[in-house]
C-alpha cells in the first residue's frame, strides 16, 4: 500500500488550469472542474469569452454525455450558461452539439440537467440553422413533455425554446400533431408571469394556422385568454393575449362563439376603456383582422363596433389611431357600417390627415378613400379639401398620396364637391404625384386628372401648371393600369382645343397611335383619347386622316395643305 497516493484536494484560481482539469480521468476532479467553470461563467460575458479562448467548449461537450451523473450534471450546467454567448453558440453549431443536448432531456435525467439542457437549446434556437437541427433531431417532443415539469425553470426554458422553434412552419405543424396546445394552455395559469408571457407569445405564432385555432377553441383556450384580459394584475400580458384573440377572430365560428358568450362586448369595451395604448392598438388590430371576413363584419356591426372605432380615433396614441383607421377601412365593405362611419367617422379621419405621424396619415387616407368610394353621403360630410390638396403633393408615404388622390377622385363624382375642389386649385397639387416613380401614385393621380378635368377651368389650371407633360410621359408606362388611366385623363383633357393642341405638341398623338397598333398595350381609352385629340385639332386630323367627320366643325378656316405623304 506504500506506493498509493493519499487523496489530494486540488484547488486552482487560474481558469486555464481548471480547463486542463477537464481532461482528467478522475470523476471527482471532473465534477469539481465543471462546477468551477459554471460559477466562473455565471459571473458575466467577459468570463465566457475567456473560457472560450482557453478551449473549454470541446472537452466540456464530451462531459455532457459522461456516465457519472454528477459530472454530467455539472458539465450540462456549465454548458447551458456558456451557450448565451454568441461566439460560443457559433462554435456549438459547428460541433453539432444539439443531438447530445437533446439526449439530456430524457425522463430519467436529473431535473437540474433538464433545466440547463433546455436553457442551452433555448439559447441556440434563436439561430435558424440550430432551429432546423433541433427539429430534425427530434427535440420538440421532449421539450413539449417538459412543459409539464414540476420545475418552473424547466418550463420557462422549454417554452422559450418552443417559441423560437415555431417561427418555422414545420415546427408549427409538429407542435399541433404532438398535442402541445393543452400543456401550453396550462402554462397560462402559471404563477410566474415570464412563463405566461412566453406561452402567449408562442400562441401568437401558432394561432396563425387555422388548425391550431380550432384545437385552441376545442380546449377552451378562449376562456383562458379572456380570464387574462379581465385580470388587471395581468396588464403586462394583455397585449400578447389580444394578439392571440386577433388571430382567433379570423374564424367565423370563433367570432360567433365569442359573441354568444358575451366576449365580443367585453373586447370592445376593453378596447375603449383600457389606459394602455398598446392594448387599444392590439384590440383595434384584432377587429381589423376579423373584419376581413364578410360574416364577421355583420357580427361586428350588430355589436356596434363603429362607435368603438370612432372613439379610438380620438385617443392620444398614434398606434391606436392608425389601427382604428385600418379597422374602419376593413369594415367599409359592410354598407351599413359605411353609412355610420360616413356620418361619425369622416370628420375625425380628416383631422388625422394633419397628424405628424406618417402611419396615421396613411391609414386615415386609406379609410377615407374606402369611405368615399361609391358613397351617396359625401355631400353631407365636411371634407377638408385643403388637407387632401396638401397631402397629394407633400405627404412622405406613397400610400398616403395615392389614397388622397383617390378621395379627390371620389369627391369629384358629385358636381358641387367637384366645383369646390377646383376652387382650391387642386390641379396644381396633382402635378407632383404625376411625376412620382411609384406606379400606384401615378395611376391614382392620372385618375384624379380624369375625374377633375371635365371642366375647362381645371384643364386650364393643369396646362398652366405644366401638368400635361408628366401626364403624356405616363402614356409610355409599362404598367397597364397607369397607361389606361393616363389615356383616360388625356381623353378628358383633350376636350378643348387649346389643351388638345398642347398635348399634340408634347407627342401624345404619336404615342397613342403606337399604343393602338399594339394588341397588348391598347386599352378601352387609348382609341377614345386619339379620336378626342384629332377632333379638337382638326387641321392635324385632316392632314393625317385625309377626311373629317360630319360632326367636325371648322371654326378657324384652316388652310388645307393636303394629306401628309409618309412615303416620299
Amino acid at each position: 500500500l506504500g506506493n498509493k497516493f493519499d487523496p489530494l484536494s486540488i484547488e486552482s484560481k487560474k481558469a486555464a488550469t481548471v480547463v486542463l482539469m477537464l481532461n482528467s480521468p478522475e470523476e471527482e476532479v471532473l465534477a469539481k472542474a465543471c462546477d468551477a467553470i459554471y460559477k466562473f461563467a455565471s459571473k458575466g460575458d467577459e468570463n465566457k469569452v475567456t473560457l472560450l479562448g482557453l478551449g473549454v467548449v470541446e472537452p466540456l461537450f464530451k462531459l455532457v454525455s459522461h456516465e457519472d451523473p454528477l459530472v454530467r450534471r455539472n458539465a450540462t450546467m456549465a454548458f447551458g450558461i456558456l451557450a448565451s454567448n454568441n461566439d460560443v453558440k457559433k462554435l456549438l453549431r459547428e460541433l453539432d452539439v444539439t443531438h447530445s443536448v437533446i439526449a439530456r432531456l430524457a425522463p430519467e435525467e436529473d431535473i437540474v440537467i433538464h433545466e440547463f439542457a433546455s436553457l442551452c437549446l433555448a439559447h441556440m434556437a434563436v439561430e435558424y440553422t440550430s432551429k432546423v437541427q433541433i427539429f430534425e433531431q427530434g427535440g420538440l417532443e421532449p421539450l413539449i413533455r417538459l412543459l409539464s415539469s414540476p420545475d418552473p425553470d424547466v418550463k420557462k426554458n422549454s417554452v422559450e425554446c418552443i417559441y423560437h422553434l415555431v417561427q418555422d412552419f414545420q415546427s408549427r405543424a409538429a407542435v399541433r400533431e404532438l398535442n402541445a396546445i393543452p400543456p401550453l394552455l396550462d402554462l397560462l395559469k402559471s404563477e410566474y408571469p415570464v412563463v405566461q408571457l412566453l406561452a402567449l407569445k408562442t400562441f401568437g405564432i401558432i394561432s396563425n394556422d387555422r388548425e391550431a385555432r380550432i384545437i385552441l377553441r376545442e380546449n377552451q383556450g378562449l376562456d383562458h385568454l379572456f380570464k387574462i384580459l379581465e385580470t388587471k394584475e395581468f396588464n403586462d400580458l394583455h397585449v400578447e393575449a389580444l394578439a392571440v384573440v386577433a388571430n382567433c377572430l379570423e374564424d367565423v365560428d370563433t367570432m360567433q362563439l365569442i359573441q354568444q358568450t358575451g366576449g365580443l362586448k367585453k373586447l370592445l369595451s376593453f378596447a375603449e376603456m383600457s389606459s394602455i395604448p398598446d392594448v387599444q392598438k392590439n384590440a383595434a388590430k384584432a377587429i381589423a383582422k376579423a373584419a376581413y371576413d364578410s360574416e364577421n363584419r355583420k357580427i361586428l356591426h350588430e355589436e356596434e363596433v363603429e362607435k368603438c372605432l370612432v372613439n379610438l380615433l380620438g385617443t392620444d396614441n398614434d398606434g391606436s389611431k392608425a389601427a382604428a383607421a385600418q379597422a374602419i377601412s376593413a369594415m367599409c365593405e359592410n354598407l351599413a357600417s359605411k353609412d355610420v362611419f360616413g356620418i361619425q367617422g369622416i370628420p375625425q379621419l380628416v383631422q388625422l390627415l394633419s397628424s405628424e405621424n406618417e402611419e396615421v396619415k396613411e391609414a386615415a387616407a386609406i379609410a377615407l378613400a374606402n369611405l368615399t368610394t361609391a358613397s351617396p353621403t359625401m355631400e353631407n360630410t365636411n371634407l377638408d379639401i385643403l388637407s387632401f390638396k396638401k397631402l397629394s403633393s407633400h405627404a412622405k408615404r406613397d400610400g398616403t398620396i395615392a389614397n388622397a388622390a383617390t378621395v379627390l377622385t371620389n369627391m369629384a363624382t358629385q358636381e358641387p364637391l367637384r366645383l369646390s375642389i377646383q376652387s382650391h386649385g387642386v390641379m396644381n397639387a396633382i402635378v407632383e404625384p404625376l411625376q412620382s416613380t411609384n406606379s400606384m401614385v401615378q395611376s391614382k393621380a392620372a385618375l384624379a386628372v380624369a375625374a377633375l378635368g371635365c371642366d375647362v377651368d381645371a384643364r386650364t389650371e393643369l396646362r398652366n401648371a405644366n401638368g400635361l407633360e408628366p401626364l403624356v410621359k405616363l402614356l409610355h408606362s409599362k404598367n397597364d393600369e397607369v397607361r389606361r388611366n393616363a389615356c383616360w385623363a388625356v381623353m378628358v383633357c383633350a376636350t378643348d382645343e387649346l389643351t388638345a393642341v398642347e398635348l399634340c405638341k408634347l407627342g401624345a398623338l404619336d404615342i397613342l397611335e403606337e399604343i393602338n397598333l399594339s394588341t397588348g398595350r391598347k386599352n378601352n381609352f387609348s382609341e377614345g383619347a386619339l379620336d378626342k385629340l384629332l377632333d379638337n385639332n382638326l387641321s392635324q386630323k385632316y392632314s393625317q386622316m385625309g377626311y373629317l367627320s360630319s360632326s367636325n366643325i371648322i371654326t378657324d378656316g384652316f388652310y388645307d395643305y393636303g394629306q401628309v405623304n409618309y412615303f416620299k
